[in-house]
């Protein structure tokens, strides 16, 4: 027996649609290996939707996409109505919210599409980090009341799954301190700058590549690390933190020969992100520091990311990740959504 798994997909971006190609590439080993058919029956970008209960053709979401809005979708397509209409009149079973990280409008669009999907009775993953730092507690309330999950592996570090790491097969345990380097745009620079680039070359080829946002303080200044190390201490740690209690020091007052200097003695400099364990609970802060050779992070490369977790019972475990383009973020949704069926 093949159960059909409904899905909505808030957000035709840089994930969104590669979640799309993915379901469009994986569709018969997914039915095949798990007994699922996940079928896509409705989406939508900032200027419409597409709703179709028999499902709609992954290709030609990408199709359309490449020129326009989903709203012009054939048959199915609407200009002009938002997700949050689309989501409160759908009939599916899970939502797979994918629309850009805001913090700075509260979390938005994503935080009403999430809450809308759960009030619902939809399952909800994303790889948003903006609803989970703003409103963790209110949003596993939501969801138990509702009897659905909320599943959000995609937040921390991208494809890597941190988090069932820690929440998951680290049950039983005192996890004693976290480090974790889970942002890549300030690695990409720091290792411009230790191969002798100066500052305003480096950021220009960090935005040229596409990595750097064209406001980059999200990155620079730690609020992508905060962000991802609040969620840790929530989801794993099981503390109410919020993203304040983050002490934050980003990157921007790092020298180029202090780099460089690092790099001299073997070491490299990233922004590094800790909770680690006190008398009085757990203290968080994100900071650049230079990481030897001999430390779990020491070598990590350009495009990599990593977390060590150390425990009283289980040791101390290292997991890193090589994300060469943002498929493995996008895949973590499909991962969630393969943990709840």
């Amino acid at each position: 027996m093949v159960q059909t798994v409904r899905l909505l997909v808030s957000g035709l971006g840089n994930l969104g649609l590669r979640f799309v190609k993915i379901i469009a590439e994986k569709r018969e080993e997914l039915s095949d290996r798990y007994g699922l058919d996940m079928q896509i029956v409705g989406a939508a970008d900032s200027r419409g939707i597409a709703y179709d209960q028999n499902g709609l053709d992954p290709h030609e979401i990408m199709r359309i996409k490449e020129s326009e809005s989903i709203g012009g979708y054939p048959g199915a397509g609407k200009l002009g109505v938002s997700m949050l209409e689309l989501i409160r009149s759908a009939d599916a079973d899970a939502l797979c919210e994918a629309t850009p990280v805001n913090l700075k409008s509260g979390g938005e669009p994503g935080l009403s599409h999430v809450k809308a999907a759960l009030t619902r009775g939809m399952h909800v993953v994303t790889p948003n980090k903006g609803p989970i730092v703003l409103a963790y507690p209110e949003l596993i309330k939501l969801a138990k009341e509702h009897g659905v999950e909320l599943r959000f592996d995609g937040t921390v570090a991208g494809g890597l799954p941190a988090i069932p790491i820690g929440a998951r097969d680290l049950r039983g345990a005192r996890i004693t301190r976290i480090e974790t380097v889970p942002n890549l745009v300030t690695g990409f620079i720091l290792d411009l700058l230790a191969s002798g680039m100066g500052w305003d070359a480096a950021l220009a080829q960090a935005r040229e590549s596409g990595a750097l946002e064209a406001d980059p303080s999200w990155d620079l200044d730690g609020w992508d690390a905060a962000a991802k190390l609040t969620i840790l201490a929530n989801s794993v740690l099981g503390i109410p933190a919020k993203l304040d209690d983050v002490e934050r020091t980003g990157i921007r007052e790092i020298s180029v020969q202090e780099v460089q200097q690092a790099a001299g003695l073997g070491e490299k400099i990233r922004l590094l992100a800790v909770a680690e364990e006190t008398s009085s609970g757990y203290d968080l802060h994100v900071s650049p520091q230079a990481l030897s050779p001999t430390h779990p992070l020491g070598r990590l490369g350009t495009k990599e990311m990593g977390i060590v977790y150390y425990t009283d019972i289980y040791g101390t475990i290292t997991a890193t990740i090589r994300e060469e383009n943002p498929i493995p973020s996008a895949a973590t949704m499909l991962r969630d959504l393969l943990a709840i069926y």
